[in-house]
C-alpha cells in the first residue's frame, strides 16, 4: 500500500490528470489516471503540483532585523552595509537564532524548502556563523540549509578576513563567499577571487560569490571569475550572485562575457527585488532597472535562478519569503512576459535554483524526494500571476502546511457567491 497517492494534478510541464504514488518519502511513480490503494489519497481537482521552491541566495544573519538600530534612509546598497556594521555589535545569538528559525517557519508555508543563505565572516566572533549552523541543525528536519561564508567587509579589506573565512569552512559552513568590487582595488578584487577560488578547491567546497553588485559597468569580476572556474576545474560548482553591472556594461564587451560565463559552467543568480531596489540609486532619469541580463544569459546556455536576498533587513524592509513574488518581479524588469518568459521564471526559482544549490531527489520524477507543493492555480504562469496560495506543502511525503483556498464571497445581483481569480473552467 503506497504512504501517498496524489490523483488529478496538473504538472509544471503541462501534463494534466496525474498520479503521483509516494512510498518511504520518495516518488514511486508519475503517470496518468492510477488507481491504488494508499494510506492517504488527495484529489489535486486539476490544480498545479510542483517541485518546492528553492532560494539560492538569502541573508539569514540579518533577516527581521529591520529597524535595528535605525532604517536605512537613502535606500543604497552601502547604506545597507553600514548599517549591518552598527548592527553586528549589537548581535545576540539567541535574538539572531529566533528571528531566522522564524523566517524558516514563513518559508516552510510558502513551499519553501530549500535554502542557501550567505553568513557575514567579518567579525572575528564568529558569532552569526555559529548561530547559523545551529539554526541549520534544528530546521533540518524540514528544510535544507546551505551557509556561505560571506566576507561582507571584503576578505582582503578587513583585518583578519581570510583567517576568519577558513575557522568558519572549518566549523562547518558548505561554500566558500566573496565581494570582489567592496575590496579597495580593481586588483585587490580580482585577487580576492583568485584567493577564494583556490580555497574552495583545495577544499573540495563550491563557490558562491556576491560579484559585480553595481551599477558601474568596470565592474567586471565575473570574467574573473569565470577564468578562475575553469583553471581550476570548478565548472558546475561556482555562481556568480547579482551580477548587475552587466545592465550598465555595453553590448559589445557583452557579447564577449556571455560565451565566457557559458564555457565555464558558472550559474548566475538575480535577485530582482532587492537589484530593482538597490541599483539605480545614483540615477537621475532615465533611471536604470541594474538587474543583469537574465533572458540574455538564459539564452547563452547559463543556468540562472532567482533569489529572495533580502526580507526585513537593513537593506530592505518588506518580503515574506514568498519565491513566486521574487519570480513575479523578475520577469516584469527582464520583460519576459512571453509564455515562455513567464515558465523559464517559474523554473528560476524550483528547478534551476535546486540545481545552484546542487540539491539530490528535486523534481517529480520516480526516485526524487516527494517534496513538493499543490498551489491554487493550474499550470505555472498562473500560478506566478496570483502568486498562488499553498494549499498544501509535503517534504519526503510527510505534510508540513497547508493554507485555506483564497476565495472572496460576493454579493453580486446574478453573479456566483464566489471568485477565486482563476478564470472557468473550459
Amino acid at each position: 500500500m503506497l504512504d501517498l497517492l496524489v490523483r488529478n494534478a496538473a504538472l509544471p510541464d503541462g501534463r494534466t490528470g496525474m498520479s503521483i504514488a509516494v512510498q518511504d518519502g520518495r516518488i514511486a511513480e508519475v503517470t496518468a489516471g492510477l488507481a491504488a490503494p494508499a494510506h492517504e489519497t488527495l484529489d489535486a481537482d486539476g490544480l498545479l503540483v510542483a517541485p518546492h521552491f528553492v532560494d539560492p541566495h538569502f541573508h539569514m544573519d540579518a533577516t527581521l532585523s529591520y529597524g535595528l538600530p535605525r532604517i536605512n534612509q537613502s535606500g543604497t546598497l552601502l547604506e545597507g552595509i553600514a548599517l549591518w556594521g552598527e548592527l553586528k555589535p549589537l548581535l545576540k545569538a539567541e535574538a539572531l537564532i529566533e528571528r531566522a528559525r522564524a523566517y524558516c517557519d514563513w518559508a516552510v508555508a510558502k513551499g519553501l524548502l530549500a535554502i542557501r543563505s550567505h553568513v557575514d565572516t567579518s567579525d572575528p566572533s564568529l558569532l552569526a556563523v555559529d548561530a547559523l549552523l545551529e539554526v541549520k541543525r534544528l530546521v533540518a528536519p524540514y528544510l535544507d540549509l546551505q551557509l556561505v561564508a560571506f566576507p561582507q567587509d571584503g576578505v582582503l579589506r578587513s583585518p583578519g578576513g581570510v583567517d576568519n573565512l577558513k575557522r568558519a569552512l572549518d566549523k562547518g559552513v558548505d561554500v566558500v563567499g566573496g565581494i570582489p568590487h567592496f575590496e579597495r582595488t580593481m586588483a585587490d578584487g580580482a585577487a580576492s577571487v583568485k584567493l577564494l577560488c583556490e580555497i574552495a578547491a583545495e577544499r573540495g567546497l563550491a563557490v558562491d560569490m556576491h560579484c559585480d553588485e553595481s551599477d558601474d559597468p568596470l565592474s567586471r569580476h565575473i570574467e574573473t571569475l569565470a577564468f578562475e572556474a575553469r583553471r581550476l576545474g570548478l565548472q558546475g560548482q561556482v555562481t556568480g550572485s547579482h551580477c548587475t553591472s552587466m545592465h550598465s556594461m555595453d553590448n559589445y564587451y557583452v557579447s564577449k562575457l556571455l560565451p565566457l560565463i557559458a564555457e565555464s559552467g558558472v550559474a548566475v543568480i538575480s535577485n530582482p527585488l532587492i537589484n530593482i531596489t538597490l541599483q539605480g540609486r545614483h540615477d537621475s532619469y532615465p533611471k536604470r532597472r541594474g538587474m543583469t541580463r537574465v533572458p540574455e544569459l538564459m539564452a547563452a546556455g547559463v543556468n540562472v535562478a532567482f533569489g529572495h536576498d533580502c526580507v526585513m533587513d537593513p537593506w530592505y524592509g518588506l518580503g515574506s519569503a514568498d519565491m513566486l513574488e521574487v519570480a513575479h518581479m523578475g520577469l516584469h524588469v527582464a520583460q519576459m512576459t512571453s509564455q515562455d518568459g513567464i515558465r523559464a521564471c517559474f523554473d528560476a526559482v524550483t528547478v534551476n535554483a535546486a540545481r545552484v544549490m546542487r540539491l539530490e531527489g528535486h523534481g517529480l520524477e520516480a526516485g526524487c524526494d516527494a517534496s513538493f507543493v499543490l498551489l491554487q492555480a493550474r499550470d505555472p504562469v498562473e500560478a506566478i500571476r496570483l502568486r498562488a496560495t499553498r494549499l498544501k506543502v509535503y517534504r519526503k511525503g510527510r505534510l508540513l502546511a497547508e493554507t485555506p483556498a483564497a476565495t472572496a464571497a460576493l454579493h453580486l445581483p446574478g453573479r456566483g457567491p464566489r471568485t477565486h481569480w482563476m478564470p472557468p473552467r473550459a
